[in-house]
Parts: C-alpha cells; structure tokens; sequence
C-alpha cells in the first residue's frame, strides 16, 4: 500500500475515526477515572506487565467497539451502491479489501501503540526493572483489534444492513461479558471452605485479561500462543467475508475461525494455575544483607534494608533464638481464597500490604516486626480488619516496648476503633509477668504462622483453637 493510497483511504474510512475513538477512550478511562490501575505496584504506570495487563483489562470495551467500527466501514459498498461496477473492474477483489482492511488496522494498532506508549513514558519514570516480557501481551492485545475490525468489516459486508453495526457491536459485548462472566467462569470452594470463581480455558478465547492482582504474575506462553491462533482464524474468516462474491464462498469462509478455535482449545491451558504464572526473572531476589526484595521493586530496597535490619535486631531481642533471621518480600503465587503461608524463619512481606505501603523509615521498622509476629491469615484476595490488627498492635508495641498505632491506609474512624481495642487489651497484657508475657506472644505467634486459631485469643490467654 502506497502512501497515495493511503491517504485516499484514510479520507474515505472510518479509519481515523476509529483509532481516535479508541485512543481517546482509552486515555480518558486510564487518567481521568479511579480505579484499581491507579494506584499501588500493580498501577498501569508502575511496571510493565501491570501496564500491559491493564490495557488489555480495557479491551472489554474496545474490542466490541473495534468490530462495531469494523462493521460500519464493511457497509461502505453497499451504501455507495458501487458493488456491481467494482466487480467488473480489473483490480483483484482481495487487492481492494486488503487496502480498506490495512488501512483500518494499521490506524487501530497505532492507537494502541500510543496507549502503550503514553503508559511506558510514565514507567520509566517509577521503575528501574526493564524486560520485554510484556511485549506479547500488548501485542495479542493490539492484534485483538486489527481481528475484530476485519471480522466487522466482512460481516458487514455480507449482512448489508444499517442494523449490523449496531447489533455486531453488541453481540461482541455480550461476548466478552459472557466469556467473563458466568460462560467464562467456574463456581468452585478453596480447601479452606471459600467460595472462588475460577476462570474456564474458553474464557482464553476473549481478548480481555482480568484484573492485575500482582506485579509479579504474567501470561504464560501457552496463552500467547493459543489466543494468536483464535485470532488469526477470526481475521482470516473476516478477510475471508470481505472478498467473497457466492454464498459458497461465504461458507467456506468459516473454516479458518473453526480452525482457529479447535488449535486455541487444545494449546490454552486449562487449569488456571497455568494461565496466569509467576514471572521468574521479575521475581529474582536482590539483596542486601538479610534483606530482599524482587528485582522488579529492587529501586525500594534502599528504603527497606535499614528498617529492615532492624527489625530483625528488634525481634531477636525479645524472641531470642525464635526470632526470623530474614526480611523478603513474598512472591507466592496463591489462589485466590486459599490459605496464606507463612515463614518461622522469614519475615515475608508484600509492598501492597497495608501497613507496608503507608510506612518510611520508624514506621517501616515496625510496621515489620508486626508482619514478622502477625503476618495475617485473610483469604487471598480478600480483605478484613478485626482481631488481627488489634494483635499485630500489641505485639510490635510488646517488642518496642510501647503501643502507638501501626502505619495504616484505613479510614480515621476504623483506626480510632482498632486502637482503642489495642489499648484495653494491652493494659492488661502489660500487667502480665515477663514469662507469662512472653509464653503468650509465642501461643499468639504459633496461631498466626499456621493460620490456626485465633492471634487475639491467645494474646488475652484463651486457647488458640
């Protein structure tokens, strides 16, 4: 295609109209709304899977959009009423939809090019960890529109209706909604006993990626792999459509997408532990001295290792040989609804965390020897305040030998009503002598390494359950 060529077309499409639509709704969604990829190190402008994975996240809205447009620009002969004479013209029909159909894909994979690029300038400026692990997912999330634009544009081309657009439109919306919602997703119970949904191998078959969890967890390759497969067959068949003159051809014009989603079924995995996997060189220790950090966040570990140390010292003083002799931040990969697990050994730690992301320098120190005696045992993926907090209070203020609050994102009035629990409670653990003091921090301690018990019972005395 000739740059003559491709200005004419960008004048006589929906092209510009369509990567403009795309770019700007993109863009208003990621900077001007509120939402989960705004803020902590799964941001969209923190690291580069979380980029990655968020604007895919927005292909919910922007694929079914893509084929909407695609369809619009499929009805352009037909509204023209040019059909018959172009066919009597010596220029290939293929020759002519691959000209419309370049045209609308470059100017849609630009537009997602520039949201990838708006969202990497801002990285760059937060992160010193650079790979180009996720540049697959970008580009199956770029293809996604190229295929779902020459899909539009052959059905619109043989369902010549001002109603195609519309109804095309929804019915892609109504695909990935489904395909993330009850088509996509299997009801299942933890080992715990905590009702999850997990996502099905045919919910693979939608563009859209489900909400960034953890900065370290990314796509496998099987993934990769599976969805190019499934859009390749939808843009083959909508090329396909788009050049076919007979009902016959029309027909056989299937057979890529059936081929496409038969390869896609058999390379996609099927359990999701395989979908979504840990990134093993984001995940590589970086150390100093016995404390570590991922190499994705080893910019923090300046800011860690001193706070850091010293809460190890602090905890040997009052733990003695018990005391965790190590400070990592926690890259397992857990279901969602599952267990936490925890170290005896290593005081494990998440940057998200809540005490861990509003503490600096003192704070830090003790929000870590609250993390190294009460880690928490809240289901992944879910969030509560209660007893734990109340314990975690109490035992970094029995190791620092004061009671003040913990570094904390939760609201004043929660704050006020958790440390006044703390406070009742450690008037009469202070009271306590040092021995019975001490039997009960290890009780309280052994409840909250094995997530069995109750940490505040056994802080008051009672049986851990």
């Amino acid at each position: 295609m000739n740059t003559r060529v491709l200005r004419i077309e960008l004048r006589r499409s929906v092209a510009p109209w369509a990567g403009a639509l795309v770019l700007a709704g993109a863009l208003t969604v990621m900077e001007l709304l509120d939402g989960g990829w705004g803020t902590g190190t799964t941001a969209w402008t923190a690291q580069w899977t979380p980029l990655a994975l968020w604007t895919r996240g927005l292909l919910f809205y922007l694929w079914p959009l893509a084929v909407g447009l695609g369809a619009l620009q499929g009805l352009r002969d037909h509204r023209s009423k040019m059909s018959e004479l172009l066919a009597t013209t010596s220029r290939p029909a293929w020759h002519r939809a691959a000209t419309l159909a370049g045209t609308v894909s470059v100017t849609l994979a630009s537009a997602f090019a520039i949201l990838v690029l708006v969202g990497g300038v801002q990285v760059l400026a937060h992160t010193e960890y650079t790979h180009l692990g996720w540049l697959p997912i970008s580009l199956v999330g770029a293809f996604s529109l190229v295929a779902g634009a020459v899909l539009g544009m052959g059905v619109g081309r043989t369902l010549p209706s001002p109603l195609t657009p519309p109804l095309l439109t929804m019915v892609a919306f109504a695909f990935t909604a489904l395909m993330h919602g009850p088509l996509g997703q299997t009801q299942t119970t933890t080992a715990d006993g905590f009702p999850v949904a997990e996502p099905t191998q045919i919910s693979l078959l939608s563009p859209v990626v489900a909400d960034v969890s953890d900065a370290l967890v990314t796509l496998s390759a099987s993934v990769h792999v599976g969805q190019t497969a499934w859009l390749l067959g939808l843009a083959v068949t909508g090329f396909a459509l788009l050049v076919a003159a007979t009902p016959r051809i029309r027909l056989l014009a299937l057979t890529p997408v059936l081929a496409g989603a038969a390869i896609a079924l058999l390379v996609l995995p099927s359990d999701p532990r395989r979908m979504f996997v840990l990134d093993e060189a984001a995940a590589k220790p970086v150390c100093d001295g016995p404390v570590c950090v991922t190499t994705t966040h080893q910019d923090r570990l300046a800011g860690l290792a001193a706070p850091g140390k010293e809460a190890l010292r602090l905890l040997h003083g009052a733990l003695g040989g018990e005391a965790p002799v190590s400070v990592r931040e926690n890259t397992a990969v857990q279901p969602k609804g599952s267990t936490p697990r925890w170290s005896r050994d290593t005081v494990l730690f998440d940057f998200d965390d809540d005490i861990i992301a509003a503490a600096r320098g003192e704070d830090l120190t003790k929000a870590l020897v609250a993390k190294g005696l009460v880690p928490g045992c809240t289901p992944v993926g879910w969030f509560s305040y209660g007893e734990e907090d109340v314990a975690q209070i109490v035992a970094a203020g029995w190791v620092l030998g004061d009671l003040g609050s913990l570094p904390s994102g939760q609201s004043a009035g929660l704050r006020h009503e958790i440390d006044a629990q703390a406070r009742a409670v450690w008037k009469g653990f202070r009271a306590l002598p040092r021995a019975e003091q001490l039997k009960r921090i290890h009780a309280m301690r052994a409840a909250a390494l094995s997530c069995e018990g109750s940490t505040l019972d056994a802080l008051k005395g009672g049986a851990s359950r």
